[in-house]
């Protein structure tokens, strides 16, 4: 009998991380997956095509559970997910990240007595204002492998007493990048026209966390600051506009510093990585992929998850003036990080 698994994700960057991994889950016979998605983040890009994309089957389940509040959308996912999971009996768990998906399929299989793994355990912004940071603790001290994508994850873990079960495997978005790469390489020509030609240096920036668009006065300065830098540095910003800040953008379409454009795929926004000159972002996962592409990036924020960026000398905060010196970040690992998370799985 093969070995069952249930992976619960509600959005994007989410299905990117577990795709790597549902890849090679295709290409064997001992494990079996089984896929829920939330709809936690409701997203047009995630159509057929995406899927076909990423080497993947579309979700088994959707629960299209989203636009209310944390509490409520946790609610009613642990509720359904619940009773999926009564369901399916699975072996384990596989939950990814931070998201209230997150947090719904952990406590869900705990209460259920499921075993609960959980990829990117351990990261830490000490914030507690971060609904993602809360989700991030409690998932963690659910769960009974806990896959750390860097040493300081794992003290991180070590700190808060949680030491049995916790696996320092590298980095899963490198594999997704590396992927990537691939694609966009044997796929080139379908990615030319997603730049004027006129535009020869840019930098990508997002925004789109809670803490940067709920106070407008904070949005405000962050395009502010962007622009000064823009004018300064005589760069182009491309800015792919999330939903919810379309009407926070709208004194800004006028100045010529900014290219607004509507919301990318995943591989449109790693082939714009690709060009780019430089980040801005107040994303986690993008400040990891702008180092896999090895560009520099400022991230929006007064706190990051991710301080080997910074100590590394590839990001710094946009309340700083200076990186460090530049050197490579050996614990993202090699890019087998999806493969050691498989064997893992099979041998507990």
């Amino acid at each position: 009998m093969p070995k069952r698994i249930v992976t619960i994700v509600g959005a994007r960057p989410q299905f990117i991380k577990a795709a790597a991994i549902s890849r090679i889950v295709q290409r064997r016979s001992d494990i079996e997956e089984i896929l829920i998605h939330t709809g936690q983040h409701f997203d047009k890009n995630m159509s057929g095509i995406f899927f076909d994309e990423l080497g993947i089957p579309k979700p088994k389940y959707f629960l299209d559970i989203n636009n209310s509040s944390h509490g409520d959308m946790t609610g009613q996912m642990l509720r359904a997910i619940e009773k999926i999971l009564k369901s399916e009996c699975p072996d384990i768990v596989l939950v990814y990240g931070d998201t209230n998906s997150t947090l719904a399929g952990a406590l869900a299989a705990s209460k259920l007595l499921i075993p609960i793994a959980h990829v990117e355990a351990g990261l830490r912004s000490f914030n507690k204002k971060m609904p993602e940071e809360i989700n991030r603790i409690l998932t963690d001290h659910m769960s009974n492998l806990l896959f750390c994508p860097t040493q300081r994850a794992v003290d991180n873990l070590k700190t808060e007493g949680i030491t049995n079960g916790v696996y320092h495997i590298g980095d899963i978005m490198y594999d997704a990048t590396l992927f990537a790469k691939d694609y966009i390489k044997k796929n080139i020509e379908s990615f030319n026209n997603i730049l004027n030609t006129d535009i020869n240096q840019f930098a990508l920036m997002t925004i789109h966390r809670q803490e940067s668009t709920n106070d407008p006065k904070i949005f405000h300065k962050l395009m502010q600051y962007a622009n000064k830098l823009a004018q300064r540095s005589n760069l182009k910003i491309l800015f792919p506009v999330h939903p919810r800040i379309r009407n926070l953008i709208k004194e800004y379409r006028k100045k010529s510093t900014f290219l607004f454009l509507d919301p990318l795929s995943y591989f449109e926004v790693q082939y714009l990585l690709s060009r780019a000159s430089s980040v801005l972002t107040d994303s986690g996962g993008l400040q990891k992929e702008a180092y896999f592409h090895r560009v520099p990036c400022i991230t929006l924020r007064s706190e990051t998850e991710w301080v080997e960026t910074i100590d590394s000398g590839w990001n710094r905060l946009w309340t700083e003036n200076n990186y460090l010196p530049q050197k490579s970040i050996k614990d993202y690992g090699t890019g087998d990080c999806s493969s050691r998370v498989i064997e893992t799985l099979l041998n507990i």
